[in-house]
């Protein structure tokens, strides 16, 4: 039996007026899916905790975060290319702009995000290029709009470190600080790369360009989410399935790199409210007969959640339900379909919260519940009752018949 798992980003939320946007949504695909299969709640990593993208889809996929996730950072590596090993450092980067005399550590930050600079390839070129260290190698990936994703790989490299992102405008570029003894070698050799590759970069002709049109100068690295590499076993090891991501973000392309999945690339997949719904479906329908574990990703809702946009939310919740038509037409004796948010991302907090979220599965012989409409209101009466993430892939197993018995 095959297995599909949709994951809608941020697709639940907290009650506005007893309603939410998924709750005011016409979702009739949703709502047949939910009558056809067993339904609940769940805490992607635990009761309370309020989950990051990451930490989420490494849970319901399986991997306990606390002993996988060391920081975004070489999930965003991975995402960007990038081949990232045991011992390798890495963070998630921003192409900003800075301005000010002398070392770029007295420089205050103008734009995080360098205008939300699009094309800079040459840019990470010249930064590859011509910034030299002593001991230690890099690499800079290049990644979606203003962002990228940084390794590096030596002996002694530890990631407790702080970041040199100040994350607001206005303040200067924060020096990298160890924070044990450990760490001194590290924050010296990346605050060196740091002012090394801000030269390059300010003097590059296409800053140079910018600078003569009025966009801002993409001309520093501004460095968060630092994590150390660990081993991470691979999908097919840990279940003896071929999996395939379909994404637009990084961040997810990542994880799917990161546990050995095939990640299927199209520029059509954007990670925003402009991505193609319907081509993602389709895809995911092709993969079905070459994978074993396909794992369909949607963004959107979670960024009209970040928005506070209620109506835009709503509305795209309305889109992803009728692009999910052509799964109601599986064969559930064949393939087993999971539905589910990552994390509630809610219109009034503009942030992801500790609330569970909604989750269904349909396939032959699951035990259907009284469920008729998939919403965070609803599916508490289900039975799969309240789960944490890390307990949906045991499940889904069991219901495949590709689980092994626990003792005689």
């Amino acid at each position: 039996m095959k297995i599909l798992m949709i994951i809608v980003d941020g697709m639940a939320d907290r009650s506005v007026n007893d309603t939410t946007p998924l709750k005011s949504a016409r979702t009739p695909n949703l709502d047949r899916l939910s009558e056809m299969g067993i339904n609940g709640i769940m805490d992607t990593i635990k009761p309370g905790i309020r989950p990051g993208s990451d930490t989420a889809h490494l849970s319901v996929l399986g991997y306990d975060p606390f002993k996988y996730y060391t920081g975004r950072g070489p999930i965003e590596a991975c995402g960007a290319g990038i081949e990232v090993m045991p011992g390798d450092i890495a963070f998630r980067v921003n192409f900003g702009t800075v301005a000010g005399e002398g070392s770029i550590f007295n420089k205050r930050v103008v734009d995080r995000r360098a205008g939300r600079i699009q094309k800079k390839e040459e840019l990470v070129r010249a930064v590859n290029e011509n910034v030299k260290l002593d001991g230690v190698e890099f690499i800079l990936g290049n990644a979606s709009g203003h962002r990228a994703a940084l390794v590096f790989r030596g002996e002694n490299l530890s990631d407790r470190i702080t970041d040199s992102d100040p994350k607001n405008e206005g303040e200067k570029v924060m020096k990298v600080r160890a924070l044990d003894p450990s760490a001194e070698f590290t924050a010296k050799i990346v605050n060196e790369f740091i002012e090394k590759s801000h030269k390059i970069l300010d003097k590059h002709p296409l800053n140079a360009e910018r600078e003569q049109k009025g966009l801002p100068k993409a001309n520093a690295l501004l460095l968060r989410g630092v994590g150390k590499a660990v081993h991470v076993p691979e999908f097919s090891e840990r279940y003896g399935m071929k999996m395939a991501v379909i994404a637009g973000t990084t961040l997810i392309k990542g994880i799917g790199r990161l546990v050995g999945a095939d990640v299927i690339e199209n520029e059509r997949f954007t990670g925003s409210k402009n991505t193609d719904l319907d081509l993602k479906v389709e895809t995911a329908l092709n993969c079905l007969e070459s994978h074993d574990f396909v794992l369909l990703h949607i963004k959107a809702p979670d960024e009209f959640g970040h928005d506070g946009d209620f109506e835009g939310k709503r509305m795209f919740i309305e889109k992803v339900d009728s692009a999910l038509h052509p799964f109601l037409n599986l064969d559930f004796s064949e393939v087993c379909v999971a539905v589910l948010s990552d994390h509630t991302t809610p219109v009034t907090v503009r942030d992801h919260t500790a609330d569970p979220v909604p989750v269904m599965i349909i396939c032959e012989g699951v035990r259907r519940d009284d469920v008729r409409e998939f919403n965070e209101f609803q599916v508490y009466r289900g039975g799969l009752c309240r789960i944490k993430g890390v307990d949906l892939m045991n499940i889904i197993l069991d219901l495949t018949g590709k689980s092994k018995k626990f003792g005689a």
